[in-house]
């Protein structure tokens, strides 16, 4: 999961600071995401599902396709 997110991450030239303000958190918070240092809440994995256009599947590794599931109208 961790190398996915740095993967995602790089792959669009973002820095991690431009991440974490994303998220409200500093770059050292964020850093401990990628590191697998500190487990990602369901809230931050929704936000980058949702930012990455992907489903937290992906991230979490359950799955190889990076197309994300179809989205609820009321999210």
């Amino acid at each position: 999961m961790y190398q996915r997110i740095r993967d995602l991450r790089e792959d669009r030239d973002l820095t991690q600071k431009q991440i974490g303000a994303l998220l409200n958190m500093s770059q050292t918070g964020y850093n401990q995401y990628e590191i697998g240092k500190n487990d990602i809440p369901t809230k931050v994995l929704i936000q980058l599902a949702s930012f990455y256009n992907t489903s937290i599947d992906y991230l979490l590794g359950l799955t190889n396709e990076i197309k994300p599931y179809p989205r609820n109208k009321t999210l």
